[in-house]
């Protein structure tokens, strides 16, 4: 880690003595707080007896397997609403309609629907990765060089071929945004389903540290999905460096 990275911690660390230092000379204790010494310890035990572990896959599958199906979704009604101008207009009012809808609205439907488990979890986190990647890839096909597409029209290519060949190599770097805007909004809508009515993963087991009286238990758990979602933009921006960096070597040559 290089000496500018290291300043970025300064706040952070600051913070937290400070915090442990008021926890030390305050005389009043608090249910719903806790010193940094304790939401670490208590972090530390979670991690070491499996039970965070546990809980950050269960939000993980839910995550990753509504993420995976909004953005494939998204993806394909994407490219067909910019590539076809007369679809775009008929879904325009369905789209502006359905999209503003909080995806937390849907849990009695969903409820209703799957009941309690992954499939109603992996239903309301697809819906809310879904509008992200179709809005923006179809604004990264809107911004593709027309003179391309009427090469691939010239050309003879089918759809498919004018997809693969043409429009995704062009807008892949937007879709790409696209792609880690949802996996983002695909974490937090996981724990916030578990937190209001699933009885899975870390939100729920953030529910039930509260209800149990144990904020230090809590509030580690609320650092690690932190943690969690840090680390999972980080491996997509690692993947993001990497792709592109190896699509431009490639031009090059």
């Amino acid at each position: 880690m290089t000496a500018g990275k290291w300043r970025g911690l300064v706040v952070p660390v600051g913070l937290l003595l400070a915090a442990e230092i008021a926890a030390l000379v305050s005389p009043v204790s608090s249910d719903t707080l806790a010193p940094p010494s304790q939401i670490f310890g208590a972090g530390f035990i979670g991690l070491g007896d499996g039970t965070i572990l546990k809980a950050t896959g269960q939000t993980m599958l839910a995550a990753l397997g509504g993420l995976g199906l909004g953005v494939g979704l998204g993806l394909v009604f994407g490219i067909l609403l910019g590539l076809f101008v007369i679809l775009d207009r008929l879904m325009e009012f369905p789209v502006e309609a359905f999209r503003p809808i909080p995806s937390v609205a849907l849990l009695p439907v969903a409820m209703l629907a799957f009941g309690f488990g992954y499939s109603m979890e992996i239903a309301i986190v697809a819906f809310a990765t879904f509008w992200p990647v179709l809005i923006l890839t179809k604004a990264a096909i809107a911004g593709i060089e027309p003179r391309l597409l009427e090469v691939s029209r010239a050309l003879g290519f089918n759809l498919f071929q004018r997809v693969w060949k043409i429009v995704l190599p062009a807008a892949l770097p937007r879709i790409f945004v696209a792609f880690r805007l949802a996996a983002g909004v695909a974490l937090i809508v996981a724990v916030t389903v578990e937190i209001a009515i699933n009885p899975l993963g870390l939100g729920y087991a953030m529910m039930t540290a509260q209800q149990s009286l144990n904020p230090a238990l809590m509030l580690a758990l609320l650092l690690w999905i932190g943690v969690v979602g840090w680390g999972f933009n980080a491996l997509l921006m690692l993947l993001q460096s990497r792709l592109f960096s190896r699509m431009n070597t490639a031009e090059a040559r």
